[in-house]
Order: C-alpha cells, then structure tokens, then sequence
C-alpha cells in the first residue's frame, strides 16, 4: 500500500484526474524546469564551502594525490587520478605544461633540488622526467626520459645538491637513477615488503629506506650492500608490531626518527644502526605514525611526528620528552616542511577538507592530516594561527612554497588550492 492506496486496486489501467478531483490551481512561475538533482540543495555539486585560497586549480578530473613546490619559483607540480601531472602558476592557476605518459594514477612528484627538473611517479611503475628549458624564467619545459624497473611507485626523492633521484616501490625494491641521462645507478634490494618510505641524508652521503614489514635499511648510494639492516622493532620497547609508515633524519645526518605503529616511534642511531630512544606519552595507543618532520632550531634535535590519531607532537630529542602538540579532527598524512626567515611554522592538512597555520614563531615544517582542513603551525609552545580552508573533501597532500609564504593543497576533491601564511591582525 502507497499513500493508503492499496496497489492490487489500482491495477494497470491509465489513471486520469477529473475536473472534480481538482482541490486548488497553482499558477505556474515562469522559471525553467529543474533537471534531475536540483532539488538537492545539500549536493556535493551544489557546496561552495567557505575558501580563504589565494588561488585555485582545477585542470585534474580526479583526486589528487601528490602535491610540489617549485624551490624558488611560483610554480606547483600536481599529480592524479586521472593520469596526469600538471606544472601550473600560483598566481594565476595558468597550466604551464601538461605532464602526460602515465597509464595509470600519479602518486608521486617532486623537483629536483635546484628547480631544474620535476619527475612524477605512478602506479604503472613509470617514472617520467622534464626540465626546464632556457635560463630566462621556468615557464618553459621539455620532456628529457622515462625511467622504468618499479612495479609500482611509492614515492621520490632527489638528492639534496645533485641531479640523483631516488624511487621505493612495492615490489620491495629502492631504485637510484642520473639525471638527465637516466642511467640506473643502483637497485636496492633487501626489503621483504613495500617500501613505504625513504629518503637521502641531508648530507647526501648515505639512504635510509624502510619497509611495510619493518626492516629499517641504510645504504651507501655506491654499494647495494647495506650499510646496516635493522630487523623490525620488537625489542622490548613496546614491542611494536612490524611496518614503518614515516621515517626523518636529522639535520646532522647522525640519528633518524622512524615510525612503526602503534605510535611507537623510536629514535636510531645511524652509526650504530641501533635504537637510541623512544617516544611515548604523545599518540594515542593503537594509532600510526604517518608524518616524521626535524625542525631547525637553533642546533636543537626537535621532530615533529604526525599520527591517524589527529595528533602532531613536538618532541625534544635531547630529553626524549614531549614539547608541545597540536590536535587535529582527523588523521595526519604525509607532508614537507619549510624555513622562513623570519619564524617556523608547521602545516597540517586534515582529511575534513581544511588546512591550518600553527603559530610559535620557532619552526616552519609540514604535516598534512586526510580531513579537507590544513593547518599551519609552529615548533616551540605550538597552537594553530590560521586555518586554510575551501576544500570539498580530504586533503590529500600539502606543501610550503616560496620559502614558506605560501601553503599548497592538493584534495580529493579533485581541485589544488594555494593559501598564504600570512596571518592577518583579525586572527591573531
């Protein structure tokens, strides 16, 4: 029965209503007919959250993933679902080139350290590199190679003074290429599941490389052999369970943070390949590390470790013991830092669809939790300042650029924003 009408009584019979069933007349207005849905106020299509962006680009068809800062120009590099990667203006949203080749999703990208190429990794294993062309400004680029071997690209580094790039996969193996001649340098193998993360040593000197089954490795870019291979931490201290999600050397090259869940991070001496410390009482019990960041302050070792519990902790490494945190609605992913002359500052990116700016005046770094809300944030005594907002949907990335005046976003909304860090007097 449908609005008391019984339906076996109705039957198949054309129903038609006679002048006396007519209660009252409505005139018709004279707008257009609504199509289907626009009576749906509440819609994705139809939201316009609330946007403090500067600027906004919208040439993805699709989430987007990854997210990068030119070093020195005002430029970003964004990669998708739709296969694509984008070299667009923030100033302007202008597309400078199109970054094309890839068959499936591009998960990663990055700039080489001096600007002078960009590289984008995807799922079908291809990693595809440009650079610029001509020294009168960075609007023009051209493609250089394609360099393949992974299954499947995780993430990139480049190495921090020379055109080295560096490439994890899920097939368990680290890939080493030169620039722009493509020549595979090395492959590293010795892990036992995805590789999750890496990085270079900020001295270049060494990689440190850590897997989805907890095997931490160091490696010597000249050699395959390890330099030291760490098994997976259940060594009394808490007795982690396997899988390194976030890992950050120090400034020093001397000691690395790595983050195995549940939240226990721990501290690793790079010239002993052992176990120097912990970090407890800051994340919450059963949550990932998913963020490690070193800040520079004053010669001082302080990390700042970003976990799906929405919580960015500020640890002193000299004491082993929690600074200061920031709390967030939800989970904090991967992220990039920067220093600004003037104060550091660290920038997370919730999966709300919001971004925000801590303040303390100390250290500028990155952290990006999965809400659609990005904050940005400082190292000593940190509390947001300021809240970027104007995304539909997760963040998914973010980044600082031009020395840390500007904050990236890159969500799942399919749309990249750019903010500014700049506080005004009204949200102090």
């Amino acid at each position: 029965m449908i609005n008391g009408y019984d339906d076996d009584e109705v039957g198949d019979e054309d129903a038609f209503i006679s002048a006396g069933d007519v209660l009252q007349e409505v005139p018709a207005d004279e707008h257009e007919p609504m199509d289907d849905g626009d009576d749906a106020p509440d819609d994705d299509d139809d939201y316009s959250p609330p946007s403090n962006a500067l600027q906004a680009f919208t040439a993805h068809t699709g989430s987007v993933f990854c997210i990068a800062a030119h070093p020195s120009a005002p430029l970003a590099a964004s990669g998708g679902e739709d296969d694509l990667g984008y070299i667009w203006d923030i100033t302007d949203g202008e597309v400078l080139v199109k970054l094309t080749g890839h068959t499936d999703s591009v998960g990663a990208v990055a700039f080489s350290a001096d600007g002078e190429m960009v590289a984008t990794g995807g799922m079908d294993g291809r990693v595809r590199v440009w650079k610029r062309v001509g020294p009168e400004d960075y609007r023009r680029w051209t493609f250089v190679t394609e360099l393949q071997g992974p299954d499947e690209v995780m993430w990139l580094r480049w190495h921090p003074k020379g055109n080295v790039l560096l490439a994890g996969s899920n097939d368990t193996t680290v890939w080493l290429w030169q620039l722009p001649s493509g020549t595979t340098m090395q492959v590293f193998a010795g892990h036992t599941g995805p590789v999750q993360c890496g990085q270079f040593t900020p001295d270049g000197k060494r990689i440190l490389t850590a897997c989805a089954e907890g095997t931490l490795i160091l490696w010597d870019p000249r050699s395959p052999t390890p330099v030291f291979k760490r098994a997976p931490f259940g060594d009394g201290m808490d007795d982690a369970p396997p899988g390194i999600t976030a890992l950050a050397v120090n400034p020093a090259s001397t000691i690395a943070v790595v983050g195995p869940p549940p939240g226990g991070v721990r501290v690793v001496s790079l010239s002993k390949g052992e176990v120097v410390g912990a970090l407890v009482g800051g994340h919450k019990d059963g949550e990932s590390i998913e963020a490690v960041v070193f800040l520079e302050l004053g010669g001082k070792d302080v990390v700042v470790t970003g976990g799906t519990d929405g919580r960015a902790c500020v640890w002193d490494l000299g004491t082993m013991r929690l600074r200061g945190m920031l709390e967030h609605q939800s989970c904090i992913l991967p992220t990039s830092h920067a220093t600004v002359p003037t104060s550091h500052a660290t920038v997370a990116a919730p999966s709300n669809g919001t971004a925000a700016t801590p303040s303390s005046g100390t250290a500028h770094t990155g952290t990006t939790p999965s809400s659609g809300t990005a904050h940005t944030g400082a190292g000593t005594a940190p509390g947001t300042v300021k809240e970027h907002t104007g995304h539909r949907a997760p963040v998914l990335a973010a980044a600082l650029g031009l020395g840390g005046a500007v904050v990236l976003g890159a969500g799942d909304d399919g749309v990249c924003l750019v903010w500014t860090t700049e506080v005004d007097e009204e949200e102090l």
